[in-house]
């Protein structure tokens, strides 16, 4: 299988999913891509101060270019709306004022935190007309904000649109669950490969990823309540799945095994997860 890079450029940046972008990159499925990508905001090196100036990049289309900093879109060869989408084998390395070989970062104050680095949005454009807002998460990916999905985690994803056109960036160096104040220490990323494959046989409504810290399924909502149903709902389809258990008894068994947890609150749709450590069936 074949492996490309995709570096941050004029041709290959927007802020705003569409189904009629065209692909920066067309592939097929099993090739892998690396990227280099932009912090979230835009920015090209990192401000003197928390208030410093910050030379961003340009030029920026102000129709299509407001809104986190996404490279791609990449399209994949006869993916269709039935198909998910396997995004797998992440490998995450930063280039920004952090320690990369301690994984730590240190602020003017002397806090010192462990890095989990990930990226932040990793989706596709819904299948509606017009340009679509990088913000809110939708069943088709896009700013999940979910902290799990560090170096070595699969993400499955539900196709809307032909091609795919799967688009990354918004690069966070480390963020707690909720992401309570809209922001996790942002950054850019020198190198995000992806390995991209179709799975024409699974059928999902919400992303789903298997990560080193378990299996994960994600409800996304306005309402708080109604995305912990989704994400309830969606674990339990795969612990029938996966262990051919009856509704009722994977019920019963996910309230002994499964943890739920507030992806994110600040994004306008709501994001909970519901996971399932690995080893502990």
């Amino acid at each position: 299988m074949a492996t490309y890079t995709i570096e941050p450029e004029r041709r290959t940046l927007h802020g705003k999913f569409s189904r009629n972008f065209p692909p920066v990159l067309t592939i097929v499925s099993g090739d892998t891509v690396v990227y280099r990508t932009l912090d979230a905001g835009w920015n090209l090196e990192q401000p003197v101060t928390r208030l410093g100036t910050h030379k961003k990049f340009e030029p920026r289309d102000p129709a299509r270019d407001f809104g986190h900093a996404l490279c791609g879109p990449i399209a994949i060869q006869n993916a269709r709306t039935a198909h998910v989408l396997n995004v797998g084998e992440m490998d995450d390395h930063m280039a920004w004022t952090l320690d990369a070989e301690s994984m730590t970062g240190s602020n003017k104050y002397g806090l010192t935190l462990a890095l989990h680095p990930f990226m932040g949005v990793m989706g596709m454009p819904p299948n509606e007309a017009g340009i679509h807002d990088t913000g809110p998460p939708r069943f088709c990916g896009g700013n999940l904000d979910c902290k799990e999905l560090v170096a070595g985690s699969t993400l499955y994803l539900p196709i809307a649109v032909a091609g795919a056109l799967f688009s990354v960036g918004d690069g966070h160096a480390v963020q707690g669950d909720g992401e309570v104040c809209g922001t996790a220490i942002e950054c850019p990323m020198e190198r995000v490969s992806l390995t991209f494959h179709l799975r024409e046989n699974l059928r999902l409504t919400t992303p789903r990823a298997n990560t080193p810290a378990g299996w994960l399924t994600m409800g996304l909502h306005e309402d708080l309540n109604e995305a912990t149903v989704l994400a309830l709902n969606a674990m339990l389809d795969l612990m029938e799945e996966q262990y051919a258990l009856s509704r009722q008894d994977a019920l019963a068994l996910a309230s002994l095994v499964v943890q739920m947890r507030i992806t994110q609150i600040v994004n306008g749709v709501r994001g909970v997860h519901a996971l399932l450590p690995h080893g502990i069936m």
